[in-house]
């Protein structure tokens, strides 16, 4: 399988969000674990006020400007750049973002996970990257394992790569068989080739679902990207207050 995906994003204001299942399914918001993928941009400051979230699991990918984090279970920290967050919110939990657009303009990425199971205890961690980027390499973020700092309920995994121009990848040799991929750009652009199909070209934003499908990348200009993996026929809560399935309210 190799499908780019087309009308499955939402602008609410600073915040375009993907519901990458809409492009796959007819009943389906997300795929897998990967329930749902907010880009927020902003050149100004900006308040999230205090609200709950409830068996979602959230990776906070701030690239640029800062992002002040504070929430019931007593953390306030700065994130953005090469410090990372992730919140996993079983039973309910609350937090605010304070965004700072003063210094430079705040973009990034907020993913939200569907837990293993419903009603698991609320946990902060953060993560320290030693390098802004890695280059040409795909770098393993989070994992269903203790062989990453983040580490998810359910079988999902997350890398990301800064890919210079005129390199070519394909994906991680951890992506075995019957896993499916969700391959998106977050700067640059990004053309995927396969042997039996026509390349597929990819803007900033843009994305493709692979399955059982060998690829291979390029780019002429330096593209970031972030690879999304999931086990689709693992066990997975659904009913997320943000990484559930929302049909209702994305066809209102």
């Amino acid at each position: 399988m190799l499908q780019k995906i087309n009308d499955s994003r939402i602008d609410l204001g600073f915040i375009s969000t993907l519901y990458p299942g809409l492009a796959v399914s007819n009943n389906e918001t997300g795929i897998g674990s990967i329930g749902q993928i907010d880009h927020p941009k902003a050149s100004r400051n900006l308040l999230v006020p205090m609200h709950p979230h409830e068996n979602d699991e959230i990776l906070s990918y701030f690239r640029t400007g800062k992002c002040e984090h504070k929430d019931s279970e007593g953390f306030v920290e700065n994130i953005g750049g090469k410090k990372l967050m992730l919140m996993k919110a079983g039973k309910r939990f609350y937090h605010e973002e304070r965004i700072s657009g003063e210094e430079e303009e705040f973009e990034g990425l907020q993913i939200f996970i569907r837990p293993g199971k419903k009603d698991m205890k609320p946990e902060v961690v953060f993560l320290n990257l030693e390098q802004m980027h890695s280059e040409n390499q795909w770098r393993l973020l989070a994992s269903p394992t203790g062989e990453t700092t983040f580490r998810f309920s359910s079988q999902t995994w997350i890398y990301d790569m800064k890919l210079l121009a005129g390199y070519e990848t394909t994906l991680p040799e951890l992506v075995r068989e019957n896993l499916t991929c969700l391959l998106y750009v977050f700067q640059g652009n990004a053309t995927i080739k396969s042997e039996n199909r026509a390349d597929i070209s990819l803007a900033k934003m843009e994305s493709v679902v692979i399955k059982n499908e060998p690829i291979a990348i390029t780019t002429d200009k330096d593209t970031e990207l972030v690879l999304f993996v999931t086990d689709e026929q693992a066990e997975v809560f659904k009913d997320g207050m943000f990484s559930g399935n929302k049909i209702a309210f994305v066809r209102s």
